[in-house]
């Protein structure tokens, strides 16, 4: 098997990411092997040769996304970066796509979807747990703030239009962010990842 070269990392990740693209907007059954391609400035027999079948590209995204959802619970939360206007910025600028593809990912259905939703929800529980009311019902409510957030991922299209801005834009996410934290409780998040949270939006909003 000949290696790997740098410019085939290019195009595989080329070719997952317009595979997201089309996904999260035609869905996966009416995306086709061709309209990648094409999407991705590729021939067809490419897209086959780096993924084989386009579920099997499907599932590449699917990982994909959850990687990086794991990725940024772990730099923002437990790393403590939520204060970090660099941290925001980059989140706001890599991921609308993933979000857009997850979003869609949900409302078809997928094991992938499902993974990453019962993640969401354990990592949301671990830091519920925090809370010294023992009578609280960590796991539901952990449940019901995941389905809460992904709710705004899966109605972006509507968000946005009653925003009068797209949410995926800096200004409409930051606006969603902030609401977000005035209609949540401190204690119910907790004090300190609830200031950092607040302390982060506000820095990005003081620099634009």
């Amino acid at each position: 098997m000949r290696p790997i070269s740098e410019e085939d990392l290019t195009t595989r990740a080329r070719i997952r990411d317009a595979a997201m693209a089309l996904f999260a907007e035609q869905g996966v059954k009416a995306t086709t092997i061709r309209g990648i391609a094409e999407a991705a400035k590729v021939s067809p027999g490419l897209v086959q040769h780096h993924f084989g079948t386009k579920e099997a590209l499907r599932q590449a995204c699917d990982e994909y996304v959850l990687s990086y959802l794991r990725e940024q619970v772990t730099v923002g939360v437990t790393d403590h970066n939520l204060d970090k206007p660099e941290f925001i910025e980059n989140v706001h600028r890599t991921a609308p796509p993933l979000m857009k593809y997850l979003g869609r990912a949900l409302v078809d259905g997928s094991p992938a979807a499902a993974a990453m939703f019962d993640e969401l929800v354990s990592v949301t529980e671990e830091h519920l747990a925090d809370d010294d009311r023992s009578e609280a019902d960590h796991r539901a409510r952990a449940t019901v703030l995941t389905a809460m957030k992904l709710g705004i991922t899966v109605l972006h299209e509507h968000v946005s239009r009653a925003l009068g801005t797209d949410l995926y834009a800096p200004q409409g996410a930051l606006r969603v962010g902030k609401a977000q934290l005035d209609l949540i409780r401190p204690e119910f998040l907790g004090r300190e990842l609830f200031d950092q949270a607040r302390t982060g939006l506000e820095k990005v909003e003081g620099q634009r």
